[in-house]
């Protein structure tokens, strides 16, 4: 097999020996693509693989960095492009057939390219990458630049193509999308221009537009006026507007599996739903299809979604998920289903052949067949896959011809080693594990999950078969070892290792072992993990030869070995080891470790131990291999083979541990090799990927010296050793019958059976005894044997569990005869306290589960408060907030400000420092270069200079303190690098420095409002006062910010926003309880001791002296001689009645006084609030004039950056304008081309008008006469078949094809073609002359090509314009129609038509301004008249109210007297016991009642008795003396 590798990749050596590969074997897990006509070709691992259709022979080609990615082909350039899968990947193009590379494209593309594709025509190459860029680029690979790229976050594409008849067209599909790209160009420079095709319905109808932008498909609404776009109703412009749609109003959309181009530049889509869609490639115009049913649908196919697509000459070929190839005939906007092909597996991928002679199909496996046209049609299998990645493999001994393969689902594969041919399969229907080949017989043995070991004779290799088949655990089988010789086959499963030892580490990593030939015994070797301790264990026994013969010596009776017999070892590592093998000699072990990159060598020790050695390393090399590694020995033990997760093979010294020769034969993104295999002579090596499906086979290419000499005489000594054992096996493998692995007649499960007894029709159901593994057969017997032997022992402990049962019966019946404080629960009768720890145990690891996971819930919640405080506060230098006024509604924000980086600030510092260096530079100029004669134009046009800048830029700039000095004028003759750029920086400064000027000043108006508020709480303090005083019932109005003012609240959860009441530990209820009574408890003692204050209390209420606030409280008690009648008053109370009126009055003066001026210092105190909270509104008011004057300048400045990008398109419509200059120069040279063309034909005979006429005759028909270039086309039986015709030729072929002209017209100018009796020298002129006219015409044809472009792209251009046009004016159209009909509906009411129609409308509303004024004013007069009645009548309502409550207070006094007198008779009456007289009438005559009441019951009840006895008496009374009754 051929390959080709570039110098730093593939096999290396050190000291002679080199490794060659000579063959990759796989299958193709992407798209598989023609290179040629004959082969093709598809990524496998770090290789291509390169496959003759027709001789199969397979080439590969080796990637130095790693796995292959994506692959595309350029079939006209014969060239290969793939991507590797490394971080920053690279792009490599190659020749084929010489392998030898083109070029390395390097993009910025992070992680990887997930699409590339070659255009039909020209040098053009598109990728796609994925995750982060999601990035589409152009390149023209043949000189490894980039054209134009555009990125599309978020867009995952899943096929892309260009259009074969434009490669200015490409088209991007995925199962969502579709769009096509149009690539645009302007002389060097290239754009991406991206246009999306709306996709139909999922029912394959179109939706209207109107419906999605508006909220209902009424265009007017009758009574409202115009319908709003739900983006206009939602608030939104710009982009959010146009894009926007209702979060329920959702349309499903078709989804799109595959697209092709046809002849047409139109695309087919195919859709999962079913639907085959028609999208025209220059409008985008969608159209579905109809299907075009036949009378007899097709069976079990009638819905179709087509997988892939091929175009084809009248439709396309489509293949589902159900195996077959479907033709599509289309015609007239319908298409026919035709049966075409019918595949075994589901065919994923379809591509025909560049001559249109073959269809290469792909299955999902896969598989690869070609399908070839003719009257004949053939199908060939080119590549059969197998069934999944190769799990195992191994050479059948001795590892010359043959080796076998095996996959997860049971397949087993015998190949031939020269080619990699296939022999034969056979298929074991059982998920497999693990394979290993017999070095002693042509068999080998494969390990299932099920637990079974199937043993395979391969004694005819052409027909494997199973011999023996042995179900051993019911866990997996993980490792199945032979030892050197083939006497024993050692066997890992998820548990134990059968057949070599028993009870050993669950995770047991390998088993090594040591058979020689010259020794009747087999040291064995397993190591095993200890993930917990961080260490490795290594266990090692001895197996002697003869152990088959004598077997139940060395077993117990559970099967397995007596540690006493087979010499049984433990060590321990204070490392984890990822492998280890054993030394031939048995002295020491070899350790790959899993956590550092060292080979170590361990040496066992001579003596014999009891327990677990430690072993320590006393050789330590580096592996220069990164991840977990493997060790593998040679047939003859010398030589050390390591693999690792890195992908490279390396062979050692088994000595010093030293390599002297590697291979990457893969690659760590497919997680390096899985498993190697070297053959008994030391000569092939097979090396299998872990996941890229790879296998590689490697052979020595310079392997000589002592090393080669010994592995072969080692080789030459086994097979001699093994010959008459060969001999012995084989023969008893030829004479074996085959043993059937028919899952469904040999199950491993319990199954029932139906047999119908037909006499009595019932089913009668037989069970098939389930299947017992090895190990489980001896653990019964082991079992049964015990409990033979323990009978007697195990009837006595069943008798002391039930009496113990009976027992605590009888205490849980006692238990519940017990009160329910004395009763135990029924947990605690329990006598399995383990179960109870159990559940204990549960249900705390459930509350803790349910602990962890809030927590976890709530750290993810802070974490992201912390990202979206982090993007939107912390990161802002000047945090978003806004300012409102007291009384008015208006507000006023800051402007949030993010902090400049170092490097703006740097930029800014160099262009100031240019500008200063400039001003200077200029100052200097003008003070020595400049003549005094230019001083007044100097300053003219300094003036005019001044009056552009103020011009461009608003003079409130001043007012703000920016420096506009170092401004550039914007219509200053600059060159647009030296202008723009520093203008920029500038002009972002001045922004910024604006920005910052009014948030200082807003800042001062923040902390005015702060000190207005705090000084408005500190009067308001006063302010309750005065109001608990007066007993009034007003409002305290007290401003306060609100949540915009201080966004920070946002940020702090207040207590009064959780909802959830808080969750309090038992010991902190308890502490705080405790707390509380200590404090209640010292409270109480000290008020209990401190009799001063309570006498204070008792005399004072609690104060020593009055005042003056206590005046509106206090009250004048009354002498108690008023509660007596005027009349009984004597001259002494009349007086003192006198005083207390007086008293009386002059408190309620004093009160009066008081109150008032309380009123007087509320409402001075009201006022001084409203005027400095209203002078603080007045200044907000000016800084939102300060606002909008900001607002303004900042928009100025934006709009210098407007000028200086229309400045940009400017310059950019004057390069349109010079490149339409040069397309008139190039038609002008073109048209000059063409006149010099007829000139020299007319001028030829003039030029030859010295030689005889008949010789011009001649040179004229040789003039005229051009050489015939052999054309490229295609055969013609096969020209009829290619859809696309011949595609356009590139700048390579049309240099070719002029490279072929020039030569065929040396050949016409060989002098052998000269006429008879020409001179030279006139045939040499000739032939230049010809020349010179041959070279014009191709000029002229090249020239007359680009005219013809030019000029069909002016149509196109004129084409989209008119169109641009018809619907801008369908637009206008449509607005103009909908103005109409809103002035149709405007809604006018009375005042708008009087306004309309009223000529003097201000006079009539200055007249009625007039008559309101003047009702005002009566209504006024008449509201004030009303008020002085109110206030009369209030003060006769006082005078009345004091009288009541003169009276209310007398009858108070009396009625405290009668209270008096009520309670001091109830004292007496109380004292003598003696009850009132009614009292005991009443009592009697109740006692009377009820006892009358009684006695007539009872005499009721025995009237009833009475007549039930009298009843009785007669009943008898007629039973004992019957009545004789007249006949």
């Amino acid at each position: 097999m051929a390959q080709g590798r570039e110098r730093d990749e593939g096999p290396h050596s050190a000291g002679g020996s080199s490794l060659s590969v000579r063959w990759v074997q796989g299958f193709p897990k992407q798209n598989v693509h023609f290179v040629n006509d004959n082969t093709i070709c598809y990524p496998c691992g770090n290789f291509v693989i390169f496959i003759n259709i027709e001789t199969k022979k397979k080439t590969v080609l080796q990637c130095s960095n790693g796995i292959v990615g994506v692959v595309a082909t350029n079939i006209p350039y014969e060239v290969v492009a793939f991507a590797d899968r490394r971080l920053k990947p690279l792009i490599y193009i190659y020749s084929f057939p010489g392998l030898t590379r083109r070029t390395k494209l390097k993009g910025n593309v992070l992680l990887d390219y997930t699409l590339l594709s070659f255009s039909y025509c020209g040098t053009y190459l598109a990728s796609y990458s994925s995750l982060p860029e999601f990035e589409l680029a152009l390149w023209n690979w043949e000189s490894n630049i980039i054209l134009c790229k555009k990125s599309q976050p978020g867009m995952d594409v899943d096929q892309m193509s260009f259009n074969p008849m434009n490669w200015r067209q490409l088209c991007l599909s995925s199962p969502s999308t579709v769009s096509v790209w149009t690539i645009e160009r302007s002389n060097q420079e290239h754009y991406f221009k991206a246009r999306l095709v709306k996709l139909p319905l999922e029912d394959g109808s179109f939706f209207n537009e109107t419906d999605v932008v508006f909220p209902q498909s009424l265009p007017k609404d009758l009574i409202y006026g115009p319908v709003l776009p739900l983006s206009a109703i939602a608030g939104l412009v710009g982009e959010e507007a146009e894009t926007f749609r209702p979060k329920d109003d959702l349309y499903p959309l078709l989804h799109p599996t595959m697209h092709c181009w046809t002849p047409t530049s139109d695309l087919y889509i195919g859709c999962e739903e079913g639907h085959l869609l028609v999208i025209n490639g220059d409008t985008l115009k969608v159209t579905v299809l109809n299907k075009i049913e036949e009378e007899s649908p097709l069976d079990r196919r009638n819905f179709i979604s087509p997988v892939t697509l091929v175009y084809q000459k009248e439709g396309v070929l489509a293949s589902g998920i159900d195996g077959f190839v479907y033709s599509f005939i289309i015609k007239d906007g319908s298409y026919m289903i035709e049966d075409f092909l019918e595949i075994e597996r589901p065919v994923e991928h379809m591509m025909f052949s560049p001559n249109y002679t073959m269809l290469l199909i792909q299955t999902d496996k896969g598989s690869v067949y070609i399908y070839t046209f003719g009257e004949k049609p053939i199908l060939n299998k080119v590549l059969d896959a197998c069934d999944g990645n190769f799990q195992a493999i191994d050479f059948i001994t001795p590892g010359t011809q043959h080796f076998m393969t095996l996959t997860h689902s049971g397949e087993v594969c015998v190949w031939w080693l020269e080619d990699c041919a296939c022999v034969s399969k056979i298929y074991l229907n059982t998920p497999a594990t693990v394979l290993a080949c017999c070095p002693s017989s042509f068999s080998a043995a494969v390990g299932t999950e099920s637990g079974s070991v199937y043993f395979i004779s391969v004694y005819n290799e052409e027909s494997p078969q199973v011999v023996h088949k042995a179900f051993l655990s019911e866990s997996s089988v993980q490792h199945v070892v032979y030892d050197q010789r083939g006497i024993f086959l050692g066997k890992v499963f998820g548990v134990n290792i059968i057949g070599f030892t028993g009870n050993v580490a669950k995770d047991i990593v390998q088993i090594s072992t040591v058979s020689l030939l010259e020794t009747d015994t087999v040291q064995v070797m397993v190591l095993s993990s200890l993930p917990e301790a961080g260490r490795s264990r290594l266990e090692m026994f001895t197996l002697p030869t003869l152990l088959s013969q004598v077997s139940t010596t060395f077993t117990d009776e559970r099967g397995r070995l007596k540690d006493e017999l087979i010499h049984k070892y433990l060590y321990e590592l204070e490392h984890t080891l990822s492998s280890a093998v054993l030394d031939f000699q048995s002295k020491q072990i070899h350790g790959f470790c899993s956590q550092v990159p060292y080979i170590c060598s361990y040496l066992l020790p001579k003596k014999e131990h009891i327990g677990i050695y430690i072993l320590k390393p006393y050789q330590k090399v580096q592996s220069r291999q990164y991840g977990p590694g493997i060790l593998y020995l040679s047939s003859h033990g010398l030589l050390l083979i390591t693999i690792a997760k890195c992908g490279i093979l390396c062979f050692r010294d088994v000595y010093t541990l030293e390599t002297f020769a590697w291979c990457r034969s893969h690659s760590h993104q497919g997680h390096g090799i899985q498993s190697m295999r070297i053959s008994m002579d030391g000569q092939n090596i097979l090396v299998n990927g872990r996941d890229d499906g790879t296998l590689v086979y490697l052979k020595w290419k310079r392997f000589g010296g002592h090393l080669a000499n010994d592995i072969l005489d080692y080789y030459q000594k086994l097979l001699i050793f093994l010959s008459s054992t060969m001999d012995k096996e084989n023969d008893y493998l030829s004479r074996t019958p085959k043993v059937s692995i028919d899952l469904a007649s040999n199950s491993e499960h319990t199954k029932q059976k139906a047999s119908t007894d037909s006499s009595q029709d019932e089913l009668v159901l037989t069970d098939v005894k389930k299947e017992i593994p090895w190990i489980q057969q001896k653990s019964q017997e082991a079992i049964k044997k015990e409990v033979n032997l323990f009978s007697k022992k195990r009837k006595e402990i069943k008798k002391g569990i039930k009496a113990l049962s009976k027992t605590i019966l009888n205490m849980m019946e006692e238990n519940d005869k017990l009160e329910n404080i004395a009763k135990l629960d029924q947990q605690e009768f329990g006598l399995d306290l383990e179960a109870l720890e159990r559940l204990h145990d549960e249900s705390q690891e459930e509350v803790a589960k349910m602990k962890k996971d809030v927590e976890m819930h709530n750290l993810a919640k802070n974490y992201l408060a912390e990202l979206i405080k982090e993007e939107c506060w912390n990161s802002m230098a000047v945090k978003g907030r806004a300012l409102k006024c007291f009384h008015i509604p208006c507000v006023v924000e800051n402007f949030p400000m993010k902090a400049r980086t170092a490097e703006e600030l740097k930029e800014l510092e160099r262009v100031l420092q240019q500008k200063k260096t400039e001003a200077e530079c200029l100052k200097l100029r003008k003070e020595i270069v400049e003549a005094p004669v230019w001083s007044y134009i100097i300053k003219k046009r300094k003036r005019k200079t001044r009056k552009i800048e103020c011009s461009n830029l608003p003079n409130t700039l001043l007012n703000f303190g920016v420096d506009t000095s170092f401004l550039s004028s914007q219509l200053e003759l600059l060159p647009r690098e030296e202008k723009n750029q520093p203008n920029l920086y500038l002009l972002k400064d001045i922004i910024y420095k604006v920005k910052t000027a009014f948030n200082n000043e807003f800042d001062a108006a923040y902390k005015q409002k702060e000190f207005e508020i705090a000084r408005v709480k500190e009067r308001n303090v006063r302010v309750r006062e005065i109001i608990l005083d007066l007993e009034l019932e007003e409002a305290v109005w007290q401003p306060e910010f609100e949540d915009c003012e201080k966004p920070e609240r946002t940020l702090v959860v207040r207590d009064e926003e959780i909802t959830a009441n808080k969750h309090v530990k038992p010991w902190h209820k308890a502490k705080a309880e405790l707390i509380t009574n200590r404090e209640t408890e010292h409270w109480l003692l000290i008020q209990g001791t401190n009799t001063r204050l309570q006498a204070l209390m008792d005399m004072m209420g609690g104060v020593l002296e009055v005042k003056k606030e206590d005046i509106l409280r206090m009250v004048i008690p009354q002498p108690a001689f008023m509660a007596k009648p005027d009349a009984v008053w004597t001259e002494e109370e009349r007086k003192q009645f006198k005083d207390y009126e007086k008293k009386v009055k002059e408190l309620n003066e004093e009160r009066d006084k008081y109150r008032k001026s309380l009123e007087a210092e509320l409402k001075k105190l009201q006022n001084s609030i409203q005027e400095s909270t209203q002078a603080f509104d007045e200044h907000l008011k000016r800084l939102f004039e300060r606002r909008v004057k900001a607002e303004m300048v900042t928009n100025q400045v934006n709009k210098s950056f407007t000028y200086v990008t229309f400045k940009e398109l400017s310059q950019t419509s004057e390069a349109v304008q010079k490149s339409r200059e040069d397309l008139d120069v190039y038609k002008e040279h073109y048209d000059n081309l063409l006149a010099e063309d007829k000139v020299m034909d007319r001028s030829f005979k003039k030029e030859f008008a010295e030689i005889p006429s008949h010789q011009v005759d001649i040179l004229y028909k040789l003039f005229k006469r051009r050489p015939r270039i052999p054309k490229q086309k295609m055969h013609s039986d096969t020209t009829h078949v290619v859809p696309f015709g011949e595609r356009p030729g590139s700048g390579k072929l049309n240099k070719d094809a002029f490279a072929q002209l020039m030569k065929a017209m040396d050949e016409l100018d060989n002098i052998s073609n000269m006429p008879e009796g020409l001179d030279p020298l006139v045939w040499n002129r000739f032939c230049m002359t010809r020349r010179a006219k041959v070279e014009n015409e191709q000029k002229t044809q090249g020239q007359k090509k680009i005219a013809s472009m030019m000029e069909s792209k002016d149509v196109h251009k004129r084409i989209f314009q008119i169109e641009w046009e018809h619907k801008k004016m369908e637009m206008e159209r449509e607005d103009l129609n909908q103005k109409a009909w809103d002035i149709q509906m405007l809604f006018f009411s009375r005042d708008r038509q009087k306004f309309l129609n009223e000529p003097n409308y201000e006079a009539l509303i200055s007249i009625q301004i007039g008559i309101m004024e003047q009702t005002i004013a009566v209504i006024d007069k008449t509201h004030k008249k009303n008020v002085e009645n109110c206030k009369k009548l209030l003060k006769k309502l006082g005078k009345v109210s004091n009288q009541k409550d003169i009276a209310n207070y007398t009858l108070s006094c009396n009625l405290r007297e009668e209270l008096v007198a009520v309670s001091e008779r109830k004292d007496i009456c109380n004292a003598m016991g003696s009850k009132l007289t009614c009292e005991k009438i009443a009592k009697e005559r109740y006692e009377n009642m009820m006892q009358q009441q009684k006695l007539t019951n009872i005499s009721k009840q025995q009237a009833e008795e009475i007549s039930v006895l009298q009843a009785e008496v007669e009943r008898l009374r007629m039973k004992t003396f019957p009545a004789l009754v007249q006949m």
